[in-house]
């Protein structure tokens, strides 16, 4: 009965964290949300609660925890996508990625390592999808900055567009989770 309370626990949690990820998700103004890009990439607070669920609950839970909020933030916060495969690449499987905070679960500086893990890999899925299907559909030149990118630096393209928002995805929730440490360990400790 215990594992039975244990896991009705951990999923009750994992839900409070979905929709509260997915709360951010809509709010669409300063400071909770920064759109940095017409066709998609901004600085939220969404990745925030999956990195604490992680780090609670460990990746088990934070990975479809994930999974899902990638679908539910490309249903109801109008997601932006080339067809399935860039729907896929660019809300599910990144979103999943975040649950690679739960690696760090209960270690010291958990919550910072799995912040810099989550945003990491979650770029690298982005950047995945830079490379590929954005490329295709962009065609063999993209501006950005003021600079002409064309198909052969879709790498480089892509490292800036998927970069540049991603690294001020990093820079929140490293300051979100370290101010949170604290209190986040009392809780578990309780």
């Amino acid at each position: 009965m215990k594992n039975t309370n244990k896991s009705i626990y951990a999923l009750t949690e994992a839900a409070i964290m979905i929709a509260l990820a997915a709360v951010f998700s809509l709010l669409r103004f300063p400071p909770f949300r920064i759109d940095l890009w017409a066709n998609g990439g901004s600085i939220d607070f969404v990745m925030v609660p999956i990195i604490i669920l992680g780090w609670r609950r460990g990746y088990k839970w934070a990975i479809p925890a994930g999974l899902a909020l990638g679908l539910i933030e490309c249903l109801i916060g109008g997601g932006i996508g080339w067809g399935l495969p860039s729907v896929l690449l660019d809300y599910v499987l990144a979103y999943g990625a975040v649950g690679v905070s739960g690696f760090f679960r209960n270690k010291n500086w958990g919550l910072a390592a799995g912040a810099v893990a989550a945003s990491v890999a979650r770029f690298l899925i982005h950047f995945i999808s830079g490379v590929t299907i954005y490329k295709l559909a962009m065609g063999d030149s993209v501006e950005l900055f003021g600079l002409s990118f064309g198909g052969e630096t879709a790498y480089l393209y892509s490292l800036v567009y998927n970069g540049s928002y991603m690294l001020g995805n990093m820079i929140i929730a490293l300051v979100i989770v370290l101010l949170l440490t604290k209190p986040l360990q009392k809780l578990s400790e309780k």
